[in-house]
C-alpha cells in the first residue's frame, strides 16, 4: 500500500499537487481549491506536531474500527464529504494560491525526514509509523482526486 514516507509516493504527490490549478474546480465538497490546499498543509502540520487537536469523543468510541476499513487494501479510501475537525476547516477567502501550494509541497517533501514511530490521531487513536504514513497518503490521494489531480 502506498504511503507517504515512500520517495516515490511522496514525488507522485507533489507532481499532482503542482498539477492544480487557481481554477481547478472541485468534483464534491464546498472548499475552493486554495482552502483545500491550505486544508491540507494544516493536516501535514498536524502530523509533525505543530498543531494540537483534542480528541474526539466518537473518534474514542469507533476510531480503530474507522481507520481499519480505510487502510483496508489499496482501493479503500475516505468517504467523500467525510467530517473534519473543527482546528482543520479553512473558511478564508483571502488567501493567495501559490503560496498555499508551495507550503503544502514542502510539507510534503519534509516527511522524507519524519521519525516519528508512534502517533495519537484526533480521531483514530494511536496509529503506527506505517498506519499514519498510509493514511497522510489516502488523505492527500482524496483532495486530489477532489480537484480532479
Amino acid at each position: 500500500m502506498k504511503s507517504i514516507f515512500d520517495k516515490n509516493t511522496r514525488e507522485e504527490v507533489i507532481y499532482r499537487i503542482n498539477s492544480l490549478s487557481n481554477n481547478s474546480t472541485a468534483n464534491w465538497g464546498k472548499m475552493t481549491v486554495t482552502q483545500m490546499v491550505k486544508h491540507c498543509a494544516k493536516c501535514e502540520e498536524y502530523y509533525y506536531g505543530k498543531l494540537k487537536v483534542k480528541r474526539s469523543i466518537l473518534g474514542r468510541l469507533i476510531g480503530k474500527k474507522v481507520i481499519k476499513a480505510i487502510l483496508k487494501d489499496e482501493t479503500s479510501a475516505l468517504k467523500k464529504n467525510a467530517p473534519t475537525s473543527p482546528e482543520f476547516e479553512v473558511n478564508e477567502d483571502k488567501l493567495d494560491f501559490e503560496k498555499e501550494r508551495a507550503a503544502w509541497s514542502q510539507l510534503i517533501e519534509g516527511y522524507e525526514n519524519f521519525d516519528n514511530e508512534i502517533f495519537t490521531h484526533w480521531f483514530f487513536g494511536e496509529m503506527t509509523k506505517e498506519q499514519l504514513g498510509q493514511f497522510i497518503y489516502k488523505h492527500c490521494d482524496h483532495h486530489l482526486r477532489q480537484f480532479g489531480a
